[in-house]
């Protein structure tokens, strides 16, 4: 456990940006799983709009989010 004042505080701000971080997580693997299931070209720009959020907030990186919407696409374009 943290021994200072300032190591609580910044304990307590880290625990509430992680919860704010994984729930990005998780809405953003439940967009990217329902654009695989169902590959339509509505789900797949939420799913796009979801992706480029996390990149610019750093939650994933910027060549993980490039990498899912090419795969997302080549999806589209086999129908």
């Amino acid at each position: 456990m943290p021994i200072t004042k300032r190591a609580i505080k910044k304990l307590r701000h880290d625990r509430k940006r992680a919860g704010t971080s994984d729930a990005v997580r998780a809405i953003l693997r439940k967009l990217v799983k329902a654009a695989r299931i169902a590959p339509s070209k509505k789900t797949v720009t939420t799913a796009f709009a979801a992706l480029d959020k996390a990149a610019n907030k750093h939650l994933i990186h910027k060549n993980k989010a490039a990498r899912l919407k090419s795969r997302l696409s080549k999806l589209i374009a086999k129908k």
